[in-house]
């Protein structure tokens, strides 16, 4: 007995908007790389790294698109969706290990004397800048419909950012010469990278562990479920998410003596889905309790 078993959300996804975004980031981070190496700023080459990041997310938001909208079958019977968050995932990860390499450069930086092109740096960072804002643009009314689309948005967001502190320190080394700034931009920039990065790691390792989804709290699910009339106990309750917007549900609930059953999970179904928003759910109605008796809530 159960709700809707619509098991993915990446019908929302605006594939081309992915692309082209991919285009103006990808293009862009080659130029910057070439821009980095010949005004010698480390800020650049370290935001053209974020810019690379960018690109790999949105290139394994498309991948996952393709894959995530493949048919279940016998072996995945939820199908694919999920691979998106393995993918949002693993772009986490690469992220991290892009952040330390980056804070590892700025730390060899300090012993070195680098003459920084202050007015080529701030000619890159402003392109750059625009290239940030456009492709931030394309994924804006998407970024809470799938976890990879606000991976690859919180990415563009935080290399805009990146290139509003490049812009800042080519200006203040232009004015004064300080080119010790570039490092430090540098620096900024890797960090910036941990905390969203953490909150996008945490999202997915929360989702892959099938913890309870953010903003659901068990218990009150729980007692919604035992309040509806009809209803003696609960027991085996579990509710997950298979992707970000896709919440599920399974549990076994005892009926009173003389209850409908059909009756009952109807209302159940009804209050999880006014109260929780919670469409797909798997219910077990029984008549008598079938948990051992440390199990039974």
């Amino acid at each position: 007995m159960s709700g809707d078993h619509d098991h993915g959300d990446m019908q929302n996804t605006p594939e081309s908007r992915l692309w082209l975004a991919l285009g103006l980031t990808g293009s862009f981070m080659i130029a910057e790389v070439i821009g980095g190496v010949v005004t010698g700023s480390l800020a650049l080459i370290s935001d053209a790294m974020h810019m690379a990041t960018d690109a790999m997310a949105l290139a394994i938001a498309l991948i996952a698109i393709k894959v995530g909208r493949r048919a279940a079958d016998l072996l995945r019977t939820y199908g694919y969706a999920r691979f998106e968050i393995l993918a949002a995932a693993f772009n986490a990860l690469v992220l991290l290990g892009i952040a330390f390499y980056i804070l590892y450069e700025a730390y060899e930086r300090l012993y070195q004397s680098t003459e920084i092109a202050s007015l080529g740096m701030l000619v890159v960072a402003v392109i750059g800048l625009a290239v940030n804002f456009t492709s931030m643009r394309l994924l804006t009314g998407h970024k809470d419909k799938s976890l990879n689309v606000k991976g690859a948005y919180l990415e563009v967001w935080a290399d805009m950012l990146g290139s509003l502190g490049v812009i800042a320190g080519a200006l203040v080394i232009w004015f004064t010469g300080w080119q010790w700034v570039d490092s430090l931009i540098a620096v900024g920039i890797g960090f910036m990278v941990f905390p969203r990065t953490w909150v996008l790691l945490k999202a997915c390792v929360n989702i892959l562990l099938e913890g309870v989804p953010p903003g659901m709290n068990l218990a009150e699910v729980e007692q919604a479920i035992a309040t509806v009339p009809g209803v003696a106990s609960v027991h085996d309750l579990h509710l997950w998410a298979i992707t970000q917007s896709k919440a599920s549900l399974t549990a076994h609930a005892v009926l009173d003596v003389d209850a409908d059953a059909e009756m009952v999970r109807r209302a159940i179904e009804a209050r999880l889905q006014e109260k929780f928003d919670l469409h797909h759910t798997t219910l077990q109605m029984e008549r008598e309790n079938c948990a051992p008796l440390e199990r039974i809530h």
